[in-house]
């Protein structure tokens, strides 16, 4: 029984860390990459349903009156970069509504990403900041990442997205 556990703990740990390895061409080839110069300052939409399809775990609940946001961009591209850069990108969020906006969480898709954010309570028509910072060690070629707000907006998560062209 022992052995039994110990091997599905290895594979879970595995899986964990295999999954900021290369992505496959395949994969990179039907995902395309684009900065949306039309999310500038628009009201953040998502799409509920994406945490379901993804298998991703539901969004924490907050007990917080909700309010909306604007962000200034939801996806950027570092373009091309060299293999072993630390990079980061700062995404501007605005409280858009009339309750404070605050942000309980950000959840990146892969461990090669880390977030930064405002943890205090921003007041109506103040901006807050997301961070993510990237280490492109472990990639080649194209990458697209991505990484979940959880914050009290009616369409939780907020997905900000990012990609690199990583050169050697």
């Amino acid at each position: 029984m022992k052995k039994t556990l110990s091997i599905i703990a290895l594979s879970i740990i595995g899986f964990g860390l295999v999954s900021c390895k290369k992505e496959n061409k395949e994969t990179q080839s039907t995902e395309t990459a684009t900065t949306d110069s039309a999310a500038v300052a628009a009201p953040v939409t998502t799409d509920s349903a994406a945490a379901s399809v993804t298998g991703e775990a539901a969004a924490p609940v907050s007990n917080e009156p909700s309010t909306s946001v604007a962000l200034s961009e939801n996806s950027f591209d570092f373009g091309k970069i060299k293999k072993g850069d630390k990079v980061e990108h700062v995404y501007e969020i605005t409280n858009t509504g009339k309750n404070p906006l605050i942000i309980s969480e950000v959840k990146p898709g892969c461990g090669c990403t880390a977030p930064d954010f405002t943890k205090e309570p921003i007041m109506p028509g103040k901006k807050g900041k997301v961070t993510l910072h990237f280490d492109s060690s472990s990639f080649d070629g194209n990458v697209q990442k991505y990484a979940d707000v959880f914050a009290n907006v009616e369409k939780a998560p907020i997905r900000l997205t990012f990609t690199a062209n990583i050169q050697p």
